[in-house]
């Protein structure tokens, strides 16, 4: 696995751990009020970045590109701020929401940018696929 995908990979694996913990947490606890920070957690962390890490992985010149590590980034940064500030925001302090709403906005930013790295590549491939049948 190169560096964009083994990056989104390990990120994916902290999210799951995280993700986890804190479901166990609630369990323990039987206080359930997180559950939205770890839907996000195991949905938007987990899930997406093994998504990201796997597609990186099956086209590895792309991963190579500096939008990829953009992509990377922006993912990281806007994820974990949102992770932490809905964490705290639903813990009780509502003054947060401003890096919660941020934070969301960049991770949308990084799916649009994913969009626009990844669908002209599946596209691509499957049309060389096509050709090669012929």
């Amino acid at each position: 696995m190169q560096k964009v995908a083994r990056n989104f990979f390990t990120l994916a694996v902290i999210y799951a751990l995280f993700g986890m913990a804190l479901g166990l947490q609630m369990a323990i606890s039987k206080d359930h009020g997180q559950m939205p920070t770890h839907a996000h957690t195991m949905v938007a962390g987990w899930l997406m970045s093994a998504v990201f890490a796997f597609f990186y992985h099956l086209f590895p010149a792309i991963g190579q590109k500096t939008l990829a590590t953009v992509h990377f980034w922006l993912t990281a940064i806007s994820g974990i701020g949102l992770l932490i500030g809905l964490y705290i925001m639903l813990g009780g302090n509502p003054a947060i929401e401003p890096l919660v709403a941020t934070s969301s906005m960049g991770f949308y930013a990084g799916l649009l940018l994913f969009a626009y790295i990844a669908l002209p590549v599946v596209w691509k491939a499957e049309r060389l696929l096509e050709a090669q049948k012929a």
